[in-house]
């Protein structure tokens, strides 16, 4: 295990998963680091989720990685606790899925916000604002631009969310584009607090079902989304996760499970 300074001078304690940073937090610690970012008067604060898929990604794609080293990490899913598992002798205190973790933070969050939504097609997009609305009305929900806007005008979209003066920017376009777009095109001057969300805008408006909250509990989302969706998830799962599990057994043997962790940039204040 390794620390890391967060923007209040406190340790922000990692791990690292095939030589990603991710963050050592329970539900509370981690509630209480994106509260705290969302209080400072300026800087910025990224946060991102490395779960098997992103991971697998990562391991192919060097500029995704690059962009997650520069964003704080979140764990997700029962991949990274395998690995974690395997490199520490323990799992990680919370899966901080974005999925449970943005509702979540919502929730925990009492002082009113302005929270700008980028993502998902323009009718879910309009949907999930509205359950957003019900789920925590004392909240304003923006939608700013669906996830299909022409990156040429990126300048445009955020020049948007700059006006609506948002603390929140949810960015729901997918990885590793989401992550790489946020990385090189968002700034302090957009939102104090970004989060890439990946699929979460089509859960919040329904548009897929959660599974059953024993097998959330149980960390096995990911085989429900698999029996929803056979033709679209067989590749990531039925493929995808006997890859992450080799990476990291090859990590593991190499003696590289436990490496320093660099000297990254976090973006949690200082930008």
């Amino acid at each position: 295990m390794s620390n890391a300074v967060a923007a209040n001078n406190v340790p922000l304690s990692r791990r690292l998963i095939l030589g990603m940073p991710v963050v050592d937090l329970g539900w509370a610690k981690a509630f209480a680091f994106a509260a705290e970012a969302l209080s400072r008067p300026g800087g910025q604060t990224i946060l991102a989720f490395l779960n098997a898929n992103n991971a697998n990604l990562m391991m192919r794609d060097g500029e995704y990685r690059a962009a997650l080293a520069r964003q704080v990490v979140f764990p997700d899913g029962h991949g990274v606790d395998i690995a974690s598992y395997l490199f520490y002798g323990r799992m990680f205190p919370a899966n901080l899925n974005g999925t449970d973790f943005v509702p979540a933070l919502l929730t925990y969050v009492e002082r009113p916000l302005r929270i700008a939504m980028i993502g998902a097609r323009p009718k879910v997009l309009a949907r999930a604002a509205e359950n957003f609305r019900e789920h925590a009305p004392w909240h304003e929900f923006l939608p700013v631009s669906d996830g299909f806007f022409d990156r040429e005008q990126s300048r445009e979209v955020l020049a948007e969310v700059r006006a609506l003066k948002a603390d929140i920017l949810l960015v729901a376009m997918g990885s590793p584009g989401q992550e790489k777009w946020v990385d090189a095109h968002v700034g302090p001057q957009d939102a104090r607090l970004v989060i890439t969300v990946g699929a979460l805008f089509d859960f919040v408006a329904e548009e897929f079902p959660r599974a059953p909250k024993f097998l959330r509990r149980l960390r096995l989302e990911w085989f429900f989304r698999l029996a929803m969706e056979p033709r679209r998830m067989w590749r990531r799962y039925v493929l995808g996760n006997p890859l992450f599990l080799c990476h990291v057994l090859w990590h593991k043997l190499s003696g590289r499970s436990r490496e320093a962790i660099a000297d990254t940039s976090l973006r949690t204040g200082t930008s």
